[in-house]
């Protein structure tokens, strides 16, 4: 042992078990073994031989984007610096929550083409890594010059393998020997971003060198592969598909199947077609026409091959299972000839036999979202004012949200603000998060006036805080002058719950106060450009 690691020992062990070495300072044992580390450092240190100096890395690479204007410069800093948990637990106050707006500004900033001055990019970065949804914002407004900074920490890491190809130049399409060297012999992330770059700029020759070696590749990475696909998805792309049915990987083929069945005229959406047709009919024995289902009996080699799973997750029916997949994949353009000529509309308005309608409708749910058929989409959803808002085929609100997200903006806004009327906050969150930024008029309107009847009802307040949370960042800046009515601590009825008054006209003054915020954000970063 060296008298290094016997001073080290004795520090741990302490000097009542492990009395030091004779010897020493001839102080008392304690301070003793302190002196002889201080000595025992001083000579590690003297004996240091200097290392060969280290290459000296290549100079980070310039920013090209416009600098950000000074107020937008500090107002950056500030929302950064600011940090969840720094608060003092319960009531939030009426102070805005900067690190909530800082999404915002970034999406803003990124709007305007602005590079990030230099010395915020650590704070960016650390940012960025403990919010994963900040990321794509954040590392979009940092720029290369994060990329090279990030080499150097490894907690920053993540931000080459968020970057296309860990930020490393890609090859021209004109550089075919490059771009066969970066296939065969690139990191994943790098023949990832290989494959999405060349997909938009030659769809046929990606997919020839995605076939070249799709045989050697891992499932994991085939089915990474096959996801880029989805992007500018053509009936060029069919071949290649069928043949990634074959797949020896379950979840390649169910993709493959998926991708397919979004191609209406492909062979595979002619076959469920067939098979989703033949269980579903119109019956007109009785005193009007009904939907009739007969489920498939069975899963054959052919719907497994093309993408229906066998095995139904515990609770459910195998032959429902069945169906639903069937329904889901079949191109809704099938359904209006097979039933009579009807309109999405009026097919969805039929009854449905034997208990089959929530099964049924739920896949043409799902089969609106796959195809992104706006009319089905509509026609599930119903009208908003309906008795538990939303067509028989909208059986959560995740599926209306799914089936809102195939509207247009205004569409979308105009459905959210017409359930919100009818039927008040409660069950408005989700819904509300699909859609555009800022709110419409008429939707932040909508969801203004439903706080306000919530206060006037003495509702308890905290159930809406996560509403009041998305109206600070959603609503328009404009709306924050409406607020002004709402900012007095109002008179609790004898039904209202303790303290709840103060609790509103607090939220109410920090959703005014963040509107105005925003605004004076906005201004600092300037218009946008033409």
């Amino acid at each position: 042992m060296t008298a290094w690691e016997d001073l080290v020992t004795t520090a741990l062990l302490g000097t009542d078990r492990r009395p030091p070495a004779a010897g020493g300072s001839g102080r008392a044992a304690p301070v003793a073994v302190l002196d002889e580390a201080a000595v025992a450092t001083v000579r590690r240190r003297a004996g240091l031989r200097p290392a060969r100096a280290a290459a000296r890395p290549e100079p980070a690479p310039g920013d090209p984007r416009p600098k950000l204007p000074a107020a937008a410069a500090r107002r950056l800093a500030m929302l950064l610096s600011d940090r969840p948990g720094t608060g003092s637990g319960g009531r939030r106050g009426t102070s805005p929550d900067l690190m909530e707006l800082l999404p915002q500004w970034l999406a803003a900033a990124n709007a305007r083409g602005f590079a990030a001055p230099a010395q915020t990019l650590p704070a960016l970065l650390d940012a960025a890594r403990g919010r994963t949804d900040l990321r794509p914002a954040a590392l979009a407004f940092a720029g290369p010059r994060a990329l090279w900074l990030a080499r150097f920490n490894q907690d920053w890491r993540f931000a080459l393998r968020a970057a296309p190809g860990g930020g490393a130049s890609l090859p021209e399409a004109e550089d075919t020997d490059g771009i066969r060297q970066l296939w065969q012999e690139g990191l994943f992330a790098e023949r990832v971003a290989l494959l999405a770059a060349l997909r938009a700029r030659a769809p046929e020759a990606a997919r020839e060198l995605l076939a070249g070696t799709w045989a050697t590749e891992r499932a994991e990475d085939r089915l990474m592969f096959l996801d880029s696909l989805r992007a500018g998805l053509a009936a060029g792309d069919e071949p290649f598909l069928e043949l990634a049915l074959s797949d020896r990987s379950r979840n390649v083929r169910t993709t493959a199947a998926e991708l397919l069945s979004t191609l209406p005229d492909s062979a595979l959406a002619g076959r469920m077609a067939v098979r989703a047709a033949a269980c579903v009919a119109v019956d007109r024995t009785g005193d009007g026409p009904v939907i009739a289902v007969e489920a498939p009996p069975e899963c054959d080699p052919g719907m497994e091959r093309d993408g229906v799973v066998a095995r139904p997750p515990t609770g459910r029916g195998e032959r429902s299972w069945w169906l639903g997949q069937l329904v889901e994949a079949a191109p809704l353009a099938t359904w209006p000839v097979r039933l009579g000529g009807r309109t999405p509309g009026e097919i969805v308005a039929l009854p449905v036999a034997d208990g089959w309608q929530g099964e049924l409708h739920a896949a043409w749910c799902r089969a609106a979202v796959r195809q992104g058929d706006a009319e089905w989409a509509r026609a599930l959803l119903g009208v908003p004012a309906a008795p538990e808002a939303g067509g028989p085929g909208a059986v959560s609100l995740a599926e209306r949200a799914k089936l809102l997200g195939t509207l247009e903006s205004a569409e979308r806004a105009g459905w959210v603000a017409g359930f919100i009327a009818a039927h008040g906050l409660s069950e408005a969150f989700q819904l509300l998060g699909v859609c555009a930024v800022p709110w419409s008029a008429p939707l932040g309107r909508s969801v203004v006036d439903a706080l306000n009847i919530a206060r006037d009802a003495g509702s308890y307040p905290w159930s809406f805080s996560g509403v009041m949370g998305l109206a600070e960042r959603c609503l328009d800046p404009a709306e924050a002058g409406r607020l002004d009515a709402l900012l007095a601590v109002p008179d609790e009825g004898e039904d209202a719950s303790p303290g709840a008054g103060g609790y509103w006209a607090e939220a109410f003054q920090r959703l005014a106060t963040t509107l105005r915020l925003r605004a004076v954000m906005l201004a600092e970063l300037g218009p946008l450009a033409g």
